[in-house]
């Protein structure tokens, strides 16, 4: 399917797909979209990352759902998924596609946020779990060797002993699929991955063969992607995308051309120095 494909509702459907993707789910509104539209993805999902049976989850509440379709807001511009699960532990999933250089304050922020959320009169023990869980396309931490599934929490520095296991963080580093572990490949995270930066139907299908919740999802992924007020909102995010790289290269060329040009200043005032001295020198004869 096509940007310029004209789909007749009535045959949306998955196994009908071809050829590439026109929004996949690092499009942070799709991603956001499907998750909204899917309870099976949620469900599925979640059940993964946090390595749980699925049947052991009865309820997934999405805290912050917005109107999809409808054009952003301030509120609807950040697409973070913000959810309670069987009622007792706050979830907050994040699709970031474009490395800021931010990651580790953004999230701590969200997290933050996402665990103060006791109620006034209550005890501090009714606080609830809080875990954020963010799909990088990029490796967040450059300087370190890269981990597909990384997981942190607050612990004592010498004996490693965990502060709270109320307090977490995980980052699934999309790019580097091939770092699964085997606990990672046994509750099929890296499936989901590949199901996120998937560029085409085939490489899906290829997935959603062995399993059936690939399926479920990618047939919320095929239909979303037939809507066109959803595509415009996808469109919008990579308008977003797209212009925010041009002035984070802006901005690095012209970073670059004040180092140069300071080079250069600090070159002829050392030649000015010396041309000074040999002056001076001169004089002196």
């Amino acid at each position: 399917m096509s940007q310029n494909t004209v789909i007749n509702p009535a045959n949306v459907s998955f196994p009908n797909a071809t050829g590439r993707i026109d929004y996949n789910m690092t499009n942070d509104y799709m991603f956001r979209a499907v998750l909204q539209r899917s309870e099976h993805a949620q469900k599925h999902l979640i059940a993964s990352l946090l390595h749980l049976d699925p049947d052991s989850i009865v309820s997934i509440e999405i805290l912050n759902p917005i109107v999809l379709g409808r054009r952003f807001d301030k509120k609807t511009f950040i697409l973070d998924v913000a959810i309670l699960l069987n009622r007792q532990t706050r979830i907050n999933l994040e699709m970031q596609v474009l490395d800021k250089h931010d990651w580790p304050d953004r999230s701590l922020s969200y997290l933050c946020r996402n665990f103060d959320h006791l109620r006034k009169g209550k005890g501090y023990t009714k606080i609830c779990p809080a875990i954020h869980i963010g799909f990088l396309n990029f490796t967040p931490f450059p300087g370190e060797p890269p981990e597909f599934y990384a997981t942190y929490q607050m612990l004592n520095i010498k004996s490693h002993h965990v502060y709270s296991d109320k307090f977490r963080l995980s980052v699934v580093d999309l790019t580097h699929t091939e770092l699964a572990t085997a606990e990672n490949r046994k509750w099929h995270i890296d499936h989901w991955a590949k199901l996120f930066r998937a560029i085409t139907w085939k490489d899906i299908k290829i997935l959603a063969q062995k399993y059936s919740y690939i399926s479920q999802t990618a047939e919320a992924l095929y239909a979303l992607n037939a809507e066109e007020d959803i595509r415009l909102q996808c469109q919008a995010r990579e308008d977003y995308d797209m212009w925010h790289s041009m002035h984070e290269n802006e901005r690095k060329e012209d970073k670059a051309t004040i180092a140069r040009q300071e080079v250069t200043i600090a070159e002829q005032a050392a030649m000015i120095k010396e041309l000074r001295a040999q002056l001076e020198a001169l004089k002196n004869e």
